[in-house]
């Protein structure tokens, strides 16, 4: 899956009838991410703390006590309203004294959310794979010159009495034409090994 997520945490503050809502939305990668962001941002004296977040096809909301569905899903409307993924939002809210109604809700939070999102800097989001390999001596430095113009990045790195076993990292739609290179550039000295 593509697509984008932030680049940093981004805030944006909105006043509707007196109440004030600061939305701060940031990069997440598991739902424990987005859970620590959730206790880093949340205001014990505010009147809410609505939230969600999405990582692929993960998904949470949360109402935080106002009426049901005028929150959490206008959060998470946002957020894929803009194509984002592996994101969280935290919309804290401080009651003005005037009532919003639902239609009123749901316009602040998702606004505020979705105004937050769309100021914010995007990364696009590139889907990586491991591979593990075994060169011969005489073709590491072919083997570190593909590595290099692949893109690729070494995780681990041992050696034996033939050569040397790496397991490297590297954007997944590389994967064949760095094994391409490979071949030909050890001359069909390089093994493949499954599971990365």
């Amino acid at each position: 899956m593509s697509g984008h997520t932030l680049a940093a945490t981004q805030v944006f503050a909105l006043e509707v009838k007196h109440s004030r809502f600061i939305a701060r939305a940031a990069p997440v990668t598991t739902p424990d991410d987005a859970q620590a962001l959730l206790r880093e941002v949340s205001v014990r004296d505010a009147t809410h703390n609505c939230w969600a977040w999405r990582i692929g096809g993960d998904y949470r909301s949360s109402d935080d006590g106002e009426p049901a569905g005028t929150a959490g899903r206008p959060i998470l409307a946002a957020i894929d309203g803009q194509g984002l993924d592996r994101v969280a939002v935290v919309v804290t809210r401080w009651y003005g004294g005037i009532k919003l109604g639902a239609g009123g809700l749901v316009r602040a939070y998702g606004g505020a959310a979705a105004e937050c999102l769309r100021l914010a800097q995007r990364l696009p989001i590139i889907e990586t794979t491991a591979m593990g390999m075994h060169v011969p001596f005489d073709d590491l430095g072919a083997l570190h010159a593909a590595l290099a113009a692949f893109g690729a990045v070494k995780h681990e790195e041992s050696f034996d009495a033939e050569g040397a076993r790496l397991v490297v990292g590297l954007p997944a739609d590389a994967l064949d034409a760095l094994k391409a290179r490979l071949v030909d550039a050890t001359r069909d000295r390089v093994r493949f090994e499954d599971n990365g």
